[in-house]
């Protein structure tokens, strides 16, 4: 590894395993420039790791590859940790399919820096505004009970509100995969957010997440509707609309697939909301119509 890095990701991030679903992830906010293409790494099945202080992005994939090959995260840090000029200055969290954790805090990161690990996360930071800041995120990502990425980020946010980066807020990240390993590394990522610049990087972390959540509801209602599930895909449209109300498309297509059902009255609703909103759906609508997805029903559009 280079002796170290240029890129100076002062933050706090967390890495943890969910041991109901077994999912594992990293949640991160910085003071930093588009802190997610740097700080955050995770494979389905194999790990989770945050990379910061002076960065060496080198520690993420490496470690996954030792976590991989069945190494312990302390084992596979230390290793790491021995061959890096630069290992004081760095500041590393991990935590494998296992749950088990591990953290480095090198002796040169600015203070206000350190890191606590516990049953299924690791928690770290540094350049803040004081200790609590990195000491908060344990206990508010142990006390949630939601879906992995949804305590990943109640851990940011009681870690901002004990203080956050000393320099202020500017970006944040969630990545999230899978607990099944795969051997096709590009399956198993559930969430992967990242917000490069912001005022208020969480809440827009917030926002995007919530519409994450949206289109996954939306992908479930196509996946019934395939089944030939009407009922439970129109329920499952309503949840997503629910959470995402100005999502246009969800009405077209929702629009398509009554039309499709012999539901023309309800249909017209829909699709004539939805090109109101957008003309340009009127123009795939005439496509769909000639592909034969939509009944050729001038009514339909009118």
């Amino acid at each position: 590894m280079p002796e170290f890095a240029a890129r100076l990701a002062a933050t706090y991030s967390i890495v943890a395993r969910d041991p109901e679903s077994g999912d594992l992830g990293v949640g991160v906010q910085s003071h930093y420039f588009a802190v997610g293409a740097v700080v955050p790494w995770a494979e389905a099945g194999v790990g989770a790791v945050a990379t910061q202080s002076f960065v060496e992005p080198g520690y993420g994939p490496r470690m996954l590859a030792r976590l991989r090959r069945g190494e312990a995260p302390e084992q596979a840090l230390a290793a790491l940790g021995t061959v890096d000029d630069g290992s004081a200055l760095r500041q590393v969290a991990v935590v494998d399919a296992r749950g088990r954790a591990a953290a480095h805090t090198g002796t040169l990161c600015i203070p206000v820096a350190g890191g606590e690990l516990g049953p299924d996360f690791a928690a770290q930071g540094n350049m803040l505004r004081a200790e609590a800041v990195w000491r908060a995120l344990g206990p508010a990502f142990a006390k949630a009970e939601q879906p992995l990425a949804e305590r990943l980020l109640a851990a940011l946010d009681a870690a901002e509100a004990a203080g956050g980066d000393a320099r202020g807020r500017q970006s944040a990240a969630l990545l999230v995969v899978s607990g099944e390993r795969s051997d096709e590394p590009w399956q198993g990522r559930s969430v992967d957010l990242r917000v490069d610049d912001h005022p208020q990087p969480l809440d827009e972390l917030r926002r995007l997440l919530r519409i994450r959540r949206a289109a996954e509801r939306f992908e479930v209602a196509r996946e019934r509707l395939g089944r030939g599930d009407l009922a439970g895909a129109l329920a499952d449209v309503e949840a997503a609309r629910a959470l995402q109300p100005e999502n246009v498309e969800f009405l077209f297509w929702t629009g398509v697939a009554l039309a499709n059902h012999g539901r023309r009255d309800e249909a017209r609703a829909l699709l004539r909301e939805a090109c109101a909103a957008e003309p340009g759906w009127r123009v795939l609508a005439s496509g769909l119509v000639a592909r034969g997805l939509l009944p050729d029903d001038p009514g339909l559009l009118a």
